[in-house]
This record gives structure tokens, C-alpha cells and sequence, in this order.
């Protein structure tokens, strides 16, 4: 494809390969494995280890929004970023683990359940979040506990899912877009219309353990955004990090994030 176009068609394509290939590629590097699984209304890819780990516990990652948009103005063909953060944190996570996709993202955007608002509006969706719900309720039954790991967009997703998921133990979101009102409103973006908020949810549970981490560097989603939240937020915790911004340096924190939900008592203590 000459420059021209390949300039003609960014706003639907890339010309280079497609963004899930390299995801694929860091999974594999990583020694995860590839599945497509059925959610109530869409298709989700998970990776897995093809180890398998014991214990009755289960850390489900879910990473953040991608790339939704080309340029600020038009909406991407295909929301898949370039490279996983949680599918890294996910590789330094010895225990039972599981990345769960969001519906339309990792090579799904052309399925016919998939709308381009579902990556744009109504990224968190009640459609979106009760497929995600459904994948992994059954991606996870054989464990008694679930803690729910969330990057960014995923950190809603983890907090909304929560809501609805069984035997979740504890959540965790890095750098996550918990009020998303405030954040479009400090970006001056549309309102995302057809999703649910999690700020303006009833809070959860206290059996429900919680930790939030934001970085001070983080001009995506600056602390002032979601520290009032948190801070009146039952059984949760806030850890700023100085030298953090919305993509680094989360790896470093990641064995202390480890030790503090081994530390998490189960739901029977409550």
C-alpha cells in the first residue's frame, strides 16, 4: 500500500498488521495462551497460562480503553492498543490468573454483536458488563475467590462487574477511570451517554476488599479525579506513587499489589 493510501485509510485500518497480532505476540512471549469465549451478548478473547497453579483463588485482569479514537475527531475501526499493560502486570503474577478482553477489542470488532459505540459511549455499558460478567462467572467457577484487576477503563469495568459477580474477594484498579463524569468533564469530552459510572453506583460491599492506585504523574487521570471517591469508599484503599503516570512504572509496584491481596482475608471471615 503506497502513502497516500495508507493515509486514506488510517481512519479504518492500519497499514501495518493488525493491532491484536502484537497483542497475541506479547501473550505468547509471556506464555499465555488464546481462547475466543462466548459472553451473553459477545464474543471475548482470554488469555490463560498454560501452566496451571494451586489454590482456590483466581486473579482476573482487565485492561484499559485502547486507542477509540484517530486523530481526536474519528472514531477507530478497531479499539485494540498496541500492548497489553495488564498482560504484562499478569506475567509477573505466579498464582491462578486469566486476562478477560472486552467485547470487540483483540480482532472481535467486526462481529456482528459489535458497534463502535461499544468502544466510544457505551464502553461500560450494562451490555458490556454483564457479558463480561457471564465469561467470567463461568471462565472461574471451579475457584471460590475472584479478585478483579483493572487498568485504566478496566479499572470501571472491574468495579461495575463486581457489583454482579460471586465470591469476589477483592478489586483492585491502577490508575482507573473510576468517575468517569469528572473525567470528561475535566477533558472537556462528550459525556459518555450509554455507559454506567461507577462513582455514582451504591458503594460496594465490605467483604468486597478494595486498592486503588493512582499516579501522581497521571495527566489522563489525575488523582484529584478519583481521590474524593475513594476516600469515602468502604474497605478501600488509596496508593498514590509518586513517580507513576497513566502507562509507568506499574511494574514496579506490582509484587507489593501481590502481597496485599494474598494478605485479604476470604469472604467467611466477614
Amino acid at each position: 500500500m503506497n502513502v497516500v493510501l495508507c493515509v486514506a485509510a488510517a481512519l479504518s485500518m492500519s497499514c501495518s498488521a493488525p493491532a491484536y497480532k502484537k497483542i497475541d505476540q506479547q501473550a505468547q512471549l509471556l506464555g499465555f495462551e488464546r481462547s475466543t469465549e462466548d459472553g451473553k451478548k459477545f464474543r471475548h478473547v482470554v488469555y490463560a497460562p498454560s501452566r496451571k497453579s494451586v489454590g482456590n483463588s483466581v486473579n482476573v485482569y482487565i485492561d484499559g480503553d485502547g486507542v477509540n479514537w484517530q486523530w481526536e475527531r474519528f472514531v477507530r475501526a478497531d479499539p485494540t492498543p498496541g500492548r497489553a499493560l495488564m498482560l504484562d502486570l499478569m506475567g509477573l503474577d505466579r498464582g491462578n490468573t486469566l486476562f478477560v478482553g472486552r467485547p470487540c477489542y483483540f480482532g472481535l470488532e467486526l462481529d456482528d454483536s459489535c458497534d463502535a459505540d461499544y468502544w466510544t459511549y457505551a464502553r461500560y455499558s450494562e451490555k458490556v458488563v454483564s457479558s463480561m460478567v457471564d465469561v467470567i462467572a463461568r471462565q472461574t467457577s471451579q475457584y471460590s475467590e475472584v479478585v478483579l484487576l483493572g487498568h485504566s477503563g478496566g479499572g470501571a469495568m472491574a468495579l461495575l462487574i463486581a457489583e454482579q459477580l460471586p465470591n469476589v474477594k477483592a478489586v483492585v484498579t491502577v490508575a482507573g477511570n473510576i468517575d468517569t463524569e469528572a473525567w470528561t468533564q475535566h477533558h472537556g469530552y462528550t459525556p459518555l451517554y450509554g455507559s454506567l459510572n461507577p462513582a455514582k453506583r451504591a458503594p460496594l460491599p465490605t467483604s468486597i476488599r478494595q486498592l486503588h492506585l493512582v499516579g501522581a504523574k497521571d495527566t489522563n487521570i489525575p488523582p484529584s479525579l478519583t481521590r474524593p471517591w475513594i476516600e469515602n469508599q468502604p474497605a478501600a484503599s488509596l496508593r498514590e506513587i509518586s513517580d507513576n503516570n497513566h502507562m509507568c512504572c506499574w511494574k514496579k509496584q506490582w509484587s507489593s499489589v501481590l502481597r496485599w491481596i494474598a494478605t485479604q482475608e476470604s469472604h467467611a471471615h466477614y
